[in-house]
């Protein structure tokens, strides 16, 4: 098995990593961990709108919506 590290919103829906680190300031990790999102936690991409529009990521069974942004600076480790 390779692990390979892509960012959130490299992924694809369906497709499952586990958080490994953020490339963001201290007031974005902290937001973050506000809503569940933090290092360790698998999460799945339910859907990536087009258009430049949101991702959306399921993380201990509820939903969240993330801006492109925000995604972009996640950083996962997926299994392949």
């Amino acid at each position: 098995m390779i692990i390979m590290e892509e960012t959130l919103l490299d992924l694809e829906p369906g497709v499952r990593g586990t958080v490994a680190r953020f490339a963001g300031t201290p007031g974005f990790v902290r937001k973050l961990r506000t809503i569940g999102i933090r290092e360790g936690k698998t999460l799945v991409v339910v859907a990536k709108h087009p258009l430049g529009g949101p991702v959306v990521v399921e993380v201990d069974g509820r939903e969240v919506t993330l801006g492109r942004g925000m995604a972009r600076r996640v950083i996962v480790d997926v299994a392949t």
